[in-house]
C-alpha cells in the first residue's frame, strides 16, 4: 500500500462529541448546473494505517516487506485495518485524523444491528445509536453519510428500514435522530438505500423499488428513485422538476451511490432482476440502459468514483472491481478484479473514497456465504490497484 495523499476531511474536523448541534439548511444551486464546490479545510498529511511500516533492518529495497501476521480474536495487525469485530458494516465514513499519532477515526454502520459506531483502532467502539430496524426483507441500517459541512454542525444522516416504512434520519451530537424524509415505500424486497451528497452540498437519497417494479417507474413515488434533498428532507431547489425530490428513476435495490471528485459524475449501483448494475446518473431522466451489468452477480455495492476508475466493492465475492474510465466517463476497458487475494478483506459492502487512490471501506464475511477470519467484520483503508482478472458485461 503506498502513502495517502490527501485527507479530504482536514485537521478541523472533531469527533463527535456532547452537545446539540442546530440544523442549518444547506445552501441549494439556483439551477442543475454545476456550482461551486464545498470543500471541507484542508489539513496535513498525516501517516495514515494504510501504510506500511518501515522496512525491517537489513532488508534491502526491493524486498518482500515482512508479512502481516494474522489475526488473533479482535487484535488485526494490518496497519490499514481501523476497527475489528463488528457485524456485517453497511456504512462507513472517515471523520478524523489524529494529526500527532495519524489515528484514523470512522463512522460505521451494521446493517441487522441498526448500530451507529463511531471506530478507532485498537479502542473499543463506541455506540452513537441505535436504530430499531427491521432487516428482514433486506433493509436495516443500509446508508451512511456525512453533513458536507461536519466540521461546523457535525451532523450525520442514515438511510434506516423500520417496521413501517423506509426513511432518512439525521443525528446531531447529544440530541435523538430526527426524521428528515419519511414514507418512503417498504416491502417484501428492495428496501435497501444509499446516501452521499452533491457537490452542491445536496444530500443525494437512492432508494429501492420496495418489491413493485411500477413504483419506481411512478413520479409520484419516492420508491426506486434517486432522491435530491435539502437538509430538511424538501426538494433541493435546482432540481429538474421544480417542487419534485426525483433526480431520476429506475432503481431496484441500491447498493451504492458515487459523486467525482469534480461533481460532473453520478453513478449508482444496483441489483437487478438478472445482473448487478452500474449505471451513470443523469439528471432529469429513467436510468435506462446500464454503463456495466454483470450476469454473474458478484454482489457489486459500494463505488467510489475517481479521476480515471469507478471502483466497486463485491459483497458476493472477495475484492473489487475497478473500470477504467476516460474523462468523459466512458469506459476503456473491463472491470480489473483487485483486492481478492492476501493484500485484500475478503467481501466488501461499503466504499467511499478519501482520494484519487484510496478507499474506506466495511467487510461484511460474516454474512452467509463469507469466511470471516477472528477479526472479522472489519473497517479498513485501501489502496487501488492493478488485478489480474476482469467482471463479465452482457
Amino acid at each position: 500500500m503506498s502513502r495517502l495523499r490527501g485527507v479530504l476531511i482536514g485537521s478541523a474536523l472533531g469527533l463527535l462529541a456532547a452537545g446539540c448541534a442546530s440544523f442549518p439548511e444547506q445552501p441549494s444551486p439556483a439551477e442543475w448546473s454545476p456550482a461551486q464546490q464545498l470543500t471541507p479545510q484542508a489539513g496535513p498529511r498525516p501517516e495514515l494505517p494504510g501504510e506500511l511500516p518501515p522496512s525491517p533492518q537489513g532488508q534491502q529495497p526491493g524486498q518482500s516487506p515482512t508479512p502481516v501476521p494474522p489475526p488473533q480474536g479482535c487484535k488485526d495487525f494490518s496497519p490499514a485495518v481501523v476497527a475489528t469485530c463488528l457485524d456485517p458494516v453497511s456504512g462507513v465514513a472517515l471523520i478524523d485524523v489524529n494529526q500527532s499519532t495519524g489515528a484514523v477515526t470512522a463512522l460505521a454502520t451494521e446493517r441487522a444491528t441498526g448500530r451507529l459506531l463511531r471506530v478507532t483502532k485498537d479502542v473499543d467502539p463506541v455506540e452513537l445509536a441505535k436504530f430499531e430496524v427491521d432487516a428482514t426483507t433486506g433493509g436495516g441500517l443500509t446508508g451512511l453519510t456525512l453533513s458536507p459541512t461536519y466540521a461546523e454542525d457535525q451532523l450525520v444522516y442514515v438511510y434506516v428500514t423500520t417496521a413501517t416504512d423506509n426513511r432518512v434520519m439525521r443525528i446531531a451530537p447529544g440530541d435523538v435522530p430526527k426524521p428528515v424524509l419519511t414514507g418512503i415505500p417498504k416491502g417484501a424486497s428492495g428496501n435497501r438505500g444509499a446516501l452521499t451528497h452533491d457537490r452542491t452540498g445536496a444530500l443525494l437519497v437512492a432508494t429501492g423499488d420496495a418489491g413493485n417494479p411500477a413504483l419506481a417507474a411512478d413520479p409520484n413515488s419516492l420508491a426506486g428513485k434517486i432522491l435530491r434533498i435539502d437538509g430538511s428532507g424538501q426538494p433541493a431547489r435546482g432540481n429538474p422538476a421544480a417542487g419534485s425530490r426525483v433526480l431520476t428513476s429506475g432503481l431496484r435495490s441500491p447498493g451504492g451511490l458515487c459523486v467525482s471528485g469534480d461533481g460532473t459524475k453520478t453513478w449508482v449501483t444496483d441489483a437487478g432482476t438478472s445482473a448487478d448494475l452500474l449505471y451513470r446518473v443523469d439528471a432529469g431522466k429513467p436510468l435506462g440502459d446500464p454503463a456495466w451489468s454483470w450476469p454473474e452477480r458478484p454482489g457489486v455495492g459500494g463505488c467510489a468514483a475517481m479521476s480515471d476508475v469507478v471502483w466497486l466493492a463485491t459483497s458476493a465475492t472477495p475484492g473489487s472491481l475497478s473500470l477504467p474510465m476516460s474523462p468523459d466517463g466512458s469506459f476503456n476497458g473491463k472491470p480489473e478484479v483487485t483486492l481478492d487475494g492476501e493484500d485484500g478483506f475478503g467481501r466488501l459492502g461499503p466504499m467511499v473514497a478519501l482520494d484519487d487512490q484510496t478507499a474506506l471501506v466495511g467487510t461484511v464475511n460474516k454474512t452467509p456465504g463469507g469466511s470471516p477470519v477472528s477479526s472479522d467484520d472489519r473497517v479498513a483503508i485501501v489502496v487501488r490497484q492493478t488485478g489480474g482478472g476482469n467482471g463479465g458485461r452482457d
